[in-house]
């Protein structure tokens, strides 16, 4: 007897479904905890959820930001960690092929500061209105050497910096540093000298590689001994830019330590923030060049 006023007890403080108050149900969204009829079910890969929690999230049955695995920068992880450095490499190779099948379309790639040069007014290069060629000379490379060192380069380097960063602060990173190269470049180079590679970018991945590596306690030996070797080639060997490496080895260093450093609730501020001193600092450094210039 008593067990069976027991049960009937029980039956009735069973809940009722939160959309269907008459239907009862010992079932509970996995998200929200609110009970839910068989009706209002939804599969999750961890129970069920309601009908808004599955419409707000991605079937986990957890609140979106826990679905997401996070990088030490606070980047998305992804199924493919390299897409980025892929895609980039192709587009120098497709840029190299561009070249050698119609060799005219270098002299409109590389970075040219003036031409013709002073006293004349300007008509090509940055000082005559092609900003364009800040980026461009990224991606362009004559010789076959010159573009196999800067691909194999940017494998090493940027495959575990993008799977370590995140594709957007990756990408951020690896513009910035070019910029800031060719900005540096054309500050201290000869306005009439040519200057083409993707060796500002690479030189950036080389800075913040070692700021990433100094945040995780790795072992700094192995990048700082490949760092000095670059730099010993850089200042070693005739016919190198080393403005652009500098540059974007500085710029590389200043906003990986804003990537890997930055507080967590501010997370995106000062990663995209310092990102955006640093290219204003380029904005006005050619700003200030091409007045000189012209």
């Amino acid at each position: 007897m008593e067990h069976a006023a027991g049960s009937s007890q029980d039956a009735q403080s069973v809940p009722g479904c939160y959309r269907h108050p008459d239907r009862e149900t010992g079932i509970r969204c996995t998200r929200c905890e609110r009970p839910i009829c068989p009706e209002c079910m939804v599969n999750a890969s961890v129970g069920f959820q309601c009908p808004e929690c599955a419409r707000g999230d991605s079937g986990t049955g957890h609140a979106p930001a826990a679905s997401r695995p996070r990088t030490v920068a606070g980047g998305t992880v992804t199924a493919d960690p390299r897409l980025c450095t892929k895609i980039l490499i192709g587009l120098n190779v497709a840029v190299f092929i561009a070249v050698h099948v119609r060799p005219s379309l270098l002299n409109d790639l590389v970075l040219l500061g003036a031409w013709p040069p002073a006293p004349y007014t300007p008509t090509q290069g940055v000082a005559g209105g092609e900003w364009y060629r800040m980026v461009t000379t990224m991606f362009t490379h004559q010789e076959i050497w010159h573009i196999a060192f800067n691909m194999l380069s940017l494998w090493w380097l940027g495959g575990p910096l993008e799977a370590a960063l995140g594709r957007a602060r990756y990408l951020t990173v690896y513009f910035v540093s070019g910029l800031a190269g060719s900005a540096l470049a054309y500050l201290l180079a000869s306005p009439s000298t040519a200057t083409l590679g993707a060796s500002g970018a690479v030189f950036g991945l080389f800075g913040a590689t070692a700021v990433l590596m100094r945040r995780l306690n790795y072992d700094m030996r192995p990048i700082i001994a490949l760092l000095a070797i670059n730099l010993v080639i850089t200042f070693g060997w005739g016919g190198i830019s080393w403005q652009a490496h500098i540059g974007g080895l500085v710029a590389g260093v200043v906003t990986g330590y804003g990537m890997v450093h930055a507080p967590r609730e501010r997370r995106a501020l000062v990663q995209y923030g310092t990102s955006a001193l640093v290219l204003v600092a380029v904005v006005v450094v050619t700003l200030l060049r091409t007045a000189q210039l012209t």
